[in-house]
């Protein structure tokens, strides 16, 4: 497994991670014994990256994480604040901070948090300088090692990477969804600033293994969430019409098979290859989905960009570019 040595986040992580959406809440159930065997799994394959919040099963991520993490040291672990209240400008206040924070100690059993990342928030939040004062008070009081901001639109990645004491970006990037590219990535590379690429797969669009008919259960986002009832659209399935991006994935598993790999590895380690991009966090609801995903990075390097780049600018550009 590669790993990135980004300095802000203060020790090399792993360039294929595990996003832990999953093992909360949100994809269908998964039990506990099932959700330590993928941690395993990953962390057996490589992966020292994990990525959770305090709101994926209300705390029971975090809290699986801590437990497993006990036994495994060295792992990093970075979880994500602020969804648990209306999403105002005055609720990223001190005194919710420390509560959130003091909660994320708990359930992951630990005094520092080795990063925690505003969850999402408005832009307003972003653009203001309390805030990140906040956030470095808790740093140097040491209950947060880093800090960082996972954003749902481009101009909300480029103020977080602006500020100076931000370590990491969180941001959608996938063959569908290919406007940081543009201008995310270099300016991250150039700030030194990490970028941890979710939602790697499309909601897994681009395992090529879904049809038109393919359902998903009444408590997956990828059904209550289609048409952005619950949070943000472009949080299922990169915010691409459902049968578009059936058919997109289609030719996406073809360009994989001219490279001799499963649609799923091809997609995460061209990601994990592009410059800029620090880790990579696809979930996985199983030990071989788990291995599989770990699997991208051992993979040579990839020269796809062209041909993915055609594929998005003729399905999705004019969809989906204007929009994040």
């Amino acid at each position: 497994m590669r790993t990135s040595p980004i300095t802000r986040l203060g020790r090399p992580v792993s360039t294929i991670g595990l996003g832990t959406w999953q093992l909360g809440a949100d994809w269908g159930d998964v039990s506990e014994v099932d959700a330590t065997a993928i941690l395993a799994s990953s962390v057996e394959s490589g992966v020292t990256f994990f990525d959770t919040a305090d709101v994926y099963g209300d705390g029971r991520s975090e809290q699986i994480i801590g437990r497993f993490a006990a036994t495994h040291p060295g792992l990093f672990v970075a979880t994500k604040i602020g969804r648990r209240l209306e999403q105002t400008r005055e609720n990223y206040s001190m005194a919710n901070f420390r509560a959130w924070i003091d909660r994320s100690r708990t359930n992951l059993d630990v005094d520092t948090l080795d990063l925690v990342q505003l969850h999402c928030p408005p832009s307003a939040v972003i653009e203001s300088d309390s805030v990140f004062d906040n956030l470095d008070t808790l740093v140097s009081e040491g209950t947060i090692s880093r800090y960082g901001v996972s954003v749902e639109t481009v101009a909300q990645a480029l103020a977080a990477i602006a500020r100076p004491g931000v370590a990491s970006v969180q941001v959608i990037l996938n063959a569908f969804r290919l406007k940081p590219l543009d201008a995310v990535l270099p300016a991250a590379f150039e700030a030194g600033v990490a970028i941890i690429a979710r939602v790697p797969l499309a909601s897994g669009l681009l395992s090529g293994k879904y049809t038109k008919d393919t359902t998903f259960a009444p408590d997956d986002h990828r059904t209550y969430n289609r048409h952005g009832e619950a949070f943000d659209v472009g949080e299922t399935f990169s915010g691409v019409n459902f049968d578009d991006g059936v058919a997109a994935a289609q030719e996406f598993s073809s360009l994989a098979g001219q490279v001799g790999l499963p649609a799923p590895v091809a997609a995460l380690a061209w990601l994990s290859q592009l410059p800029g991009v620090t880790t990579v966090i696809p979930g996985a609801r199983n030990v071989a989905q788990a291995a599989s995903n770990a699997s991208a990075g051992d993979v040579g390097q990839l020269n796809l960009t062209l041909q993915i780049r055609e594929l998005y600018d003729r399905r999705f550009r004019a969809e989906i570019h204007h929009r994040w």
